[in-house]
């Protein structure tokens, strides 16, 4: 069955992985906390001003987190070593998941909170 809503989609994982999904999740919403939620690809996907989408992903290894496009903020550096292909974050799951950082991209992204 392919899911049709977050919730369903997180209630496929157990364990690290969902948690670490609904970690995303939360850290998405604590700077967009009336976003929309939908799926779009297969993939969790959260709107931001009704017009572009942030997409998160559990995969055999990392989650995936996008679209980050390059910038010449200084949030760069930070997310510089989770950096995979094309606008993609991986957030392996050998590492710490940084939440922190996940919420501040995410502002980044949307424009909010001082970010561009």
């Amino acid at each position: 069955m392919t899911a049709t809503t977050i919730d369903e989609y997180l209630a496929g994982y157990d364990g690290e992985v969902r948690d670490r999904l609904e970690r995303v999740r939360a850290a998405i919403h604590s700077v967009l906390p009336d976003a929309e939620e939908s799926i779009k690809y297969g993939m969790p996907a959260v709107t931001i001003r009704g017009r572009h989408h942030l997409y998160f992903a559990a995969w055999k290894k990392h989650i995936g987190f996008y679209p980050v496009y390059r910038s010449d903020d200084p949030i760069e550096t930070e997310i510089a070593p989770y950096r995979d292909a094309k606008d993609t974050l991986q957030f392996p799951y050998t590492q710490e998941q940084p939440d922190d950082l996940i919420a501040r991209v995410t502002a980044h992204l949307a424009g909010v909170g001082g970010a561009a």
